[in-house]
């Protein structure tokens, strides 16, 4: 059985054939710079949070002796105070359980945060109309959004930012 290459291929690839969508190149141009471009030496721990960088990835475990420092991709934004996520808050139904609502924000951002532990709330910074919650990376606001939605309904919009790596998350109830 023969498969043909797809008929749509992406403005930044290279001509050519691809026959699975496994196969297909990723062209993303908006990529995380506090990512480093290659990789870690190993071990590295953060200097700062004290996660270590071992087996190609952040994890939170003992630093080995001799391991490298370095303040890791998390601690550099939150250090630069260059946040990646928005997330904003508002509404009457926000106003008046923003406890409730709020401690929700903490526990997904607590729970994320064990799998994946760059990703962490930078701050949260209440206004007179709205509460906008800054985060090291782009995925958090989404995931703290869609679990908002799920347990008290309202309104959710997301909108990435063009030529950068940031998303502006927004929950009204």
């Amino acid at each position: 059985m023969s498969r043909q290459a797809n008929p749509i291929p992406s403005p930044q690839a290279p001509q050519g054939g691809v026959t699975h969508h496994r196969d297909r190149i990723f062209d993303d141009p908006q990529h995380d710079p506090y990512h480093a471009k290659g990789k870690y030496h190993e071990p590295t721990v953060c200097d700062v949070c004290g996660l270590v960088f071992h087996h190609g990835h952040w994890q939170r475990t003992a630093a080995p002796e001799g391991a490298h420092k370095v303040a890791c991709p998390a601690c550099r934004r939150i250090h630069e105070r260059l946040p990646a996520g928005f997330l904003t808050l508002e509404g009457g139904f926000f106003e008046n359980h923003r406890d409730e609502v709020l401690a929700l924000v903490r526990d997904v951002a607590d729970r994320d945060g064990n799998e994946h532990p760059l990703n962490r709330i930078i701050g949260i910074a209440v206004g007179p109309a709205s509460t906008t919650v800054t985060t090291t990376d782009i995925h958090l606001p989404q995931r703290i959004g869609a679990a908002l939605t799920s347990t008290f309904q309202g309104t959710l919009d997301v909108q990435y930012g063009h030529q950068e790596y940031s998303v502006r998350v927004h929950w009204r109830r």
